[in-house]
């Protein structure tokens, strides 16, 4: 999401290994959390992106640093 505004099956292809119930529940606890944002489009199939919130974005340097930091064995 950091880069796009991603569909529900890009996002379970882009994390892999992840159930459709868990990643809704993740999603949805994210969104609460106002880390993302649900945009629904009122189509005819439902359409639904996710995009990281402002408040989302600023935990890229951090979320960043700390990938860096775990691939260092």
């Amino acid at each position: 999401l950091s880069q796009k505004k991603m569909r529900f099956g890009e996002l379970q292809r882009a994390v892999g290994g992840i159930t459709q119930q868990m990643l809704s529940k993740q999603l949805k606890e994210m969104a609460k959390d106002n880390l993302i944002k649900r945009k629904v489009y009122e189509v005819i199939p439902p359409k639904v992106e996710y995009s990281l919130t402002a408040f989302g974005k600023l935990g890229i340097p951090v979320l960043t640093e700390l990938c860096n930091w775990a691939s260092k064995k």
